[in-house]
C-alpha cells in the first residue's frame, strides 16, 4: 500500500489565491516548528502573568493599606502594582506580540505601533508609579534614591525612555536611512532583553526590602502568612520573565518575512509554494543561516514591507 504523502520539514502545502482564508492561515501556522509548544508557552506566560497582577492586588488590598493618593502608605502601593502590570506584564507582551501568529496577518507598520503602544503604556505606568514613590517618600521625610533597588530602577526607567525615543525615531519615522534601522537593530533587540531583565531584577529587591521594613511582629525571617505569599509572587514574576526569555530568543518562532506573508499567486491565480528553508526565517539551518540573517536584516529595517 502506498503511503500518503508527506510534506518536506522545510515546505508547507501549496497556498492558493482562492483558498480559504482560515485554511491558509492553518497551513501556514504548519510553517513554525512546533507550535503546540509555542501556543503552551504562551498560554503559560499569560496565565503566570495574570496571576501575578492577582497577588500584587491581594497583597496591597488584603495585606496593606488598598490604594489611594493621599501621600500615606496606600499611595505607595501603586507603586507595586503598576510596575507588576506595567513595567513587567505589558513590556513582556510587547516584547512577544511580533511572534504571535494571529498578528502575522497585520502589516509590519501596523505592529510597530502596537508593540510600541505597550511600550508606551508601560512606561506611563512606570513613570506613575515613581511619581507615587517620592511622593510618599517626600510626605514621610523619607530620604530618596538611597538603596540599590532605587539605583537599578531608575537607571531602568530612563534606559527604557530612551530605547522607546530611539526605538520611535528610527522604525516609525519613514525618512530614517535603511542602513541605519539594519544597523541599530541588533543593539534595540539586546537592550530590550537586558531591560526587561532589570526590571524583574529590580522588582525582586523591591519585594525584600518592602518585606524586611514592612514587617515587625512578626518579622520577615519568621515566614508570616504575607512574607510566604509576597515571597511566591516574587516567584512568579521570575517564571513569567523566563517564560517571555524563552519565546522570544527561539528563532523558529519569529515572524515570517513579509515576501512570505503577502506572496503574490502566480501564474495568474495558481498556487504559490513556500519554501521556508528559502523564503522564512522560521527554520534556522546552517546552510541558510546566512541567507537569514540577510533577509531578517532587511525586513527589519524597513526595507522589506
Amino acid at each position: 500500500m502506498t503511503p500518503p504523502p508527506s510534506h518536506s520539514p522545510l515546505e508547507i502545502p501549496q497556498i492558493t489565491s482562492y483558498m480559504n482564508p482560515v485554511l491558509a492561515f492553518a497551513l501556514l501556522e504548519m510553517a513554525m516548528e512546533n507550535f503546540k509548544q509555542f501556543l503552551f508557552a504562551l498560554s503559560a506566560a499569560v496565565t503566570v502573568g495574570f496571576v501575578s497582577i492577582i497577588f500584587v492586588l491581594r497583597w496591597v488590598f488584603y495585606f496593606k493599606e488598598g490604594l489611594a493618593w493621599d501621600g500615606g502608605l496606600a499611595e505607595f502601593n501603586w507603586h507595586p502594582v503598576l510596575i507588576v502590570t506595567g513595567f513587567i506584564f505589558m513590556q513582556g507582551i510587547a516584547i512577544i506580540v511580533y511572534r504571535l501568529p494571529w498578528t502575522w496577518k497585520c502589516s509590519k507598520l501596523m505592529m510597530k505601533f502596537i508593540h510600541a503602544g505597550l511600550n508606551i503604556l508601560a512606561f506611563i505606568f512606570a513613570a506613575i508609579s515613581l511619581v507615587a514613590v517620592f511622593d510618599f517618600h517626600n510626605s514621610q521625610n523619607i530620604p530618596n534614591m538611597y538603596s540599590l533597588h532605587s539605583w537599578v530602577g531608575l537607571a531602568a526607567v530612563i534606559l527604557y525612555s530612551l530605547q522607546l525615543v530611539l526605538g520611535v525615531c528610527i522604525y516609525l519615522v519613514p525618512i530614517t536611512p535603511t542602513y541605519l534601522r539594519a544597523a541599530f537593530m541588533p543593539l534595540h533587540i539586546y537592550s530590550g532583553l537586558f531591560i526587561f531583565t532589570s526590571v524583574i531584577a529590580t522588582a525582586l529587591m523591591g519585594i525584600t526590602e518592602k518585606l524586611i521594613f514592612g514587617l515587625k511582629n512578626p518579622s520577615y525571617k519568621d515566614s508570616p502568612p504575607e512574607a510566604t505569599f509576597v515571597n511566591v509572587l516574587g516567584v512568579l514574576i521570575v517564571i513569567f520573565g523566563g517564560i517571555i526569555l524563552w519565546i522570544a530568543t527561539r528563532p523558529s518562532w519569529k515572524r515570517p518575512s513579509e515576501q512570505v506573508l503577502r506572496s503574490p499567486p502566480t501564474n495568474g491565480g495558481g498556487s504559490v509554494g513556500i519554501k521556508v528553508s528559502q523564503q522564512t526565517d522560521l527554520i534556522d539551518p546552517k546552510g541558510n543561516g546566512d541567507a537569514r540573517r540577510r533577509s531578517g536584516k532587511l525586513e527589519d529595517s524597513g526595507q522589506v514591507n
